[in-house]
């Protein structure tokens, strides 16, 4: 059996590659009874709300190599290390060779398996609807430990030392959401907050940070005043050293929610298919593994028709569908917030100013 996992593998998606499917998602016969909120790449006979395989045998893939990435919550770098021994189990598992694809954004990583690119996945709680309904992902396992599934909550995240205490509070604030398509960082709040007395845009002023490590770092570092995060991100961050929990307080959660969920490509071979999702199973972490993803040591099953019944009523309650339309417009937001980023990170630093002999410093 071929072991090979090659690490680090940077075929990087460029942003804005959501614009334009393309690939293998040719279109189901027309005779199709059924697809629900399905691309019209996609059928649904079953009414699982999943993309069923190609009834066409020709149309099924069976690839020498599985593709695999994980949701770019954080820094993409971090978990292609951090997945290595899973990839190398995978490996062994299927008898196939495994190798870790890098993407940088939700769209990018929807894109690639939609076209064709991408076997494997481990998409984030939003943008799983975005990859089941548009590039034929069918989610089969959750993180967990040996009690359950691994959940998260929505965090209003602010510095300890803010005067705010409640979400009122915030009103004519600098408030960071990671992307339009996230559940716990921009849908969840815009659900919720109203309802509290702060309404989204209207209350305070949302800045798109491109990701939840990226709006907990920006809190720290006062470049916004509060932020909606996962939970779980934020606590791996404190685990890792990034971040110290003493600097933040939590002044509003909420009820749990499912966390990134891992999917299959509609249209691999049954048995291919069947294979990885035993692989899944019944692999255990190992301890370094284990403590970088949260303390989870294995994988459990799970459908999208149930564990992401919450998901959709938060998208349904803010009226954000997850079709092709909503999905351009975030891969629109995606490129423009990346843009952004490079311009500041491109600008020279501010000169140090020195105070002459005897004056104060500048403040």
């Amino acid at each position: 059996m071929k072991k090979l996992f090659l690490a680090g593998t940077a075929l990087a998606v460029t942003f804005g590659a959501g614009l334009a499917f393309i690939g293998s998602a040719a279109a189901q016969p027309a005779a199709c009874a059924f697809r629900g909120a399905l691309d019209e790449a996609y059928c649904d006979a079953n009414r699982d709300m999943v993309a069923d395989a190609p009834t066409d045998p020709a149309r099924l893939r069976d690839p020498s190599t599985i593709v695999f990435t994980y949701t770019p919550v954080e820094d993409p770098a971090l978990y292609a290390n951090q997945f290595r021994p899973f990839l190398e189990h995978l490996g062994r598992c299927t008898g196939k060779r495994a190798v870790y694809f890098q993407v940088t954004s939700n769209a990018a990583q929807v894109e690639a398996m939609r076209s064709g690119r991408l076997h494997v996945a481990g998409f984030s709680t939003g943008p799983t609807a975005f990859a089941v309904n548009l590039a034929g992902a069918v989610p089969f396992a959750v993180k967990g430990n040996a009690e359950g599934y691994e959940s998260y909550r929505v965090v209003m995240l602010v510095r300890a030392d803010s005067p705010y205490q409640s979400l009122t509070d915030l009103r004519g604030k600098r408030v960071a959401h990671t992307s339009a398509t996230s559940n716990s960082g921009n849908l969840a709040p815009r659900a919720f907050f109203p309802g509290l007395g702060l309404t989204p845009e209207q209350d305070y002023q949302v800045v798109y940070s491109g990701g939840h490590d990226r709006s907990v770092m920006g809190v720290n570092a006062g470049d916004y005043d509060a932020a909606p995060v996962a939970s779980d991100v934020w606590t791996r961050m404190i685990a890792r050293g990034q971040v110290k929990r003493e600097n933040f307080r939590v002044i509003w959660e909420s009820d749990p929610f499912p966390t990134s969920g891992f999917a299959l490509a509609h249209d691999l071979q049954p048995e291919l298919a069947q294979k990885i999702r035993d692989c899944f199973l019944e692999y255990r972490f190992p301890e370094s593994m284990a403590r970088d993803l949260g303390g989870n040591d294995r994988f459990w099953p799970a459908t999208y028709a149930e564990q992401w019944a919450p998901v959709r009523a938060v998208a349904d309650a803010v009226n954000a569908p997850y079709n092709r339309a909503a999905f351009d417009a975030e891969s629109r937001r995606e490129l423009e917030a990346e843009a952004r980023r490079r311009a500041q990170q491109q600008q020279p630093a501010a000169p140090t100013h020195v105070a002459p002999t005897g004056a104060a410093p500048a403040r």
